[in-house]
């Protein structure tokens, strides 16, 4: 029976689809059983997949697109047959958002050192809590250093979120793989940005354990 994970943020350019393949792709490489699911009517993961069809470097997942009524039966299906579901929700509170939620076990939701992802993840973390599912934070396009980061960590640390300790940082690796329809631990194995999604896949495959 599968995991499943829904990467929900309200606010719009998180990162959430680039987020959503890269934690698929990761756990692809490391030899899971893989689903990846876009109910985003934007399609951005639609057109990466378009991309990725037939590179050499893609590791096989499934991928489909739902919506609407079809989202739960289209979850449930994937249940069965994989080890991950990995859902992209649409960036703002409508039903297939609601639906995504309700049928996940986690709740993934990104955000950059910005103010307003801080604000908008309100809503997402609302959703999350109206559904009874456990919720994460991952930051996003992480940079470093900067004042940004320091009091975006410590607004969540103040309120006691609960906050992945790996994070994906700002690397070129990650835009230049999403382009090309793939994710970075396919793209540049090597590098730092890899050794990120591979932290992160691995500390929210771990959450799926230990429920």
């Amino acid at each position: 029976m599968a995991f499943v994970v829904a990467v929900a943020q309200r606010k719009g350019g998180a990162g959430k689809s680039t987020v959503a393949a890269n934690l698929a792709t990761a756990m692809a490489v490391a030899g899971c059983k893989v689903a990846l699911l876009d109910t985003d009517p934007q399609q951005t993961l639609g057109r990466w997949h378009t991309l990725r069809t037939g590179h050499r470097k893609a590791s096989p997942l499934t991928f489909e697109t739902s919506a609407g009524w079809r989202l739960p039966g289209t979850v449930d299906r994937m249940r069965t047959s994989h080890e991950l579901v990995v859902i992209d929700t649409p960036p703002h509170d409508d039903l297939d958002s609601r639906t995504a939620i309700r049928a996940a076990d986690l709740v993934l939701v990104p955000l950059q050192a910005s103010p307003p992802d801080l604000w908008a993840m309100d809503a997402t973390l609302d959703q999350a809590r109206a559904e009874r599912r456990t919720v994460l934070l991952v930051m996003n396009r992480l940079s470093a250093t900067g004042r940004l980061r320091d009091q975006t960590l410590s607004t969540i640390g103040q309120r006691g979120l609960p906050l992945l300790e790996p994070a994906f940082g700002s690397r070129a690796d990650f835009v230049n793989a999403f382009a090309v329809g793939l994710g970075v631990t396919e793209a540049a194995p090597r590098g730092l940005a890899a050794a990120e999604a591979r932290a992160v896949a691995e500390a929210v495959m771990r959450q799926g354990k230990a429920g």
